[in-house]
């Protein structure tokens, strides 16, 4: 009985068949994770470039004047609209908060800081958009919904697995206004 446990052992110990699928299940979950974390963080960091771009036109339509001479329609919406026309693929535009406000330099933008509450939404919301040749600060903030648990355990600023994603332009609009003669 000894010699065939012994030469059950021998045998089971020279085995390989298994080994491999032993292998990759003990690194298949880490490995799932590793993956969706570089998808996660691809599509925050997408979340971000699209929000600057976003901003990057809107600011072109208050710097050019057509935010502030629109007519017939309420500044706040066409400003809101050139942002949400660039950001509607990877964010929800209804999320998007934003500051608009005139300086009296470009030096006073390092002077404003960014309030928010417990629950990252913009205390203060003015929107201003200058008249002609003015420096306007414009800021927007949007919570980026983390998809996964784990990743936005790590990666999230607010409940929620919420990561917090600004992005601020100061400009100088340009002489829009002309003297009629």
């Amino acid at each position: 009985m000894l010699c065939t446990v012994s030469r059950a052992m021998r045998v089971w110990s020279g085995a390989r068949e298994g080994t491999t699928a032993i292998e990759f299940s003990l690194l298949a979950v880490p490995f799932v994770y590793f993956v969706v974390g570089i998808i996660e963080l691809s599509l925050l960091f997408v979340g971000s470039s699209t929000l600057q771009g976003a901003v990057f036109d809107a600011a072109r339509k208050i710097r050019t004047g057509q935010v502030q001479q629109a007519e017939g329609d309420d500044p706040e919406d066409v400003f809101r609209e050139a942002l949400c026309a660039h950001a509607t693929l990877f964010l929800d535009c209804d999320a998007i908060q934003y500051q608009v406000e005139p300086l009296d330099s470009f030096a006073d933008a390092d002077d404003e800081e960014l309030e928010l509450d417990d629950d990252g939404n913009l205390v203060n919301q003015p929107f201003d958009p200058g008249g002609s040749g003015d420096i306007v600060m414009i800021r927007v903030v949007y919570l980026y919904p983390m998809l996964t648990p784990v990743i936005g355990e790590f990666f999230s600023d607010y409940p929620g697995n919420k990561k917090l994603i600004t992005a601020t332009v100061v400009i100088e609009t340009e002489p829009y206004e002309f003297d009629d003669e």
